[in-house]
């Protein structure tokens, strides 16, 4: 593949690793590594080892296969027997877009004011592996056992943000997606097995909504709902947070959980309309007006 600039500043090798991410196009969750290859016009070996470094990121993973290195001290990569696919991490490198342009801005008076109404913190997480990702907050000052900023990771499980959004994933993915380490850093209060997760997600999926109560650390009780986009997907999850010392389970699911399906179905109507709204790029409006 010949270089697309010759300009002695540009990294050849960050624009092939960027050609690969951008292989996986709608439609395209899983990829063999011919396919990438073809899809991003490189070299099997080259698209080989991009895939391997990606993977290393954490922005990649293996589907039924191996790509890793075919024995110590051979210095030769391992043939490739599954697809690939893109994890969420992919996502932080556009979040600061995201936050400045879209979610946030709709999310953000719709939380203020049921943080106004129930006096207790809300939240936005994403998935990224068997963590969540905290991508928007609107808190109150309470002493609370784990502090949560943007950027703050927990392990999904024992979250009712991460319940929601494993209950959004076939069951069988779900359990895959449980099965990578937490890259969190916490040992939660609650360890359950596989028969008991997939019990607990059902319950989920059946009611749209999840509990967790001092599960992942003591103190810790909140509630969560989907966030949707207009085709119905989930996009993320919305939750309301409070000390168990503080707030009864009774008000959580009796009183503020009826605010938070509110407030979720207020954001996900408008996030719906946003992506309805057609995006003119700046290139395409020049030549509208020339």
């Amino acid at each position: 593949m010949a270089r697309r600039d010759n300009s002695p500043d540009f990294i050849e090798a960050i624009a092939r690793g960027l050609d690969v991410i951008r292989a996986f196009g709608p439609g395209q969750p899983v990829m063999s590594l011919a396919a990438v290859a073809a899809a991003s016009d490189l070299p099997r070996p080259t698209a080989r080892r991009i895939l391997l470094t990606l993977e290393q990121l954490g922005y990649v993973r293996q589907v039924g296969g191996q790509l890793g290195h075919a024995g110590p001290g051979t210095g030769q990569l391992g043939q490739a027997t599954g697809g690939y696919e893109l994890t969420p991490r992919v996502l932080d490198l556009g979040m600061s877009y995201v936050l400045s342009r879209g979610l946030w801005e709709v999310a953000r008076p719709h939380m203020a004011a049921l943080v106004a109404r129930t006096g207790e913190s809300t939240s936005i997480a994403q998935l990224d592996g068997s963590d969540i990702v905290y991508v928007a907050r609107v808190a109150v000052p309470k002493i609370v056992t784990l502090a949560v900023t943007i950027g703050t990771r927990f392990p999904a499980m024992q979250t009712s943000l991460g319940k929601v959004l494993l209950a959004s994933l076939p069951p069988d993915e779900a359990e895959r997606v449980l099965a990578e380490p937490s890259r969190s850093g916490i040992a939660p209060r609650w360890q359950p097995d596989a028969t008991e997760r997939a019990a607990v997600l059902r319950e989920v999926r059946a009611r749209g909504w999840a509990l967790t109560d001092e599960q992942l650390a003591p103190g810790i009780r909140s509630v969560a709902v989907p966030l949707r986009d207009g085709d119905g997907r989930v996009i993320a999850a919305l939750n309301v947070n409070s000390h168990a010392a503080e707030t009864p389970l009774e008000v959580l699911t009796g009183k503020h959980l009826p605010l938070l399906l509110q407030t979720a179905g207020a954001i996900s109507a408008d996030w719906a309309v946003l992506q309805s709204v057609p995006q003119v790029t700046a290139g395409a409006a020049t030549e509208e007006v020339s």
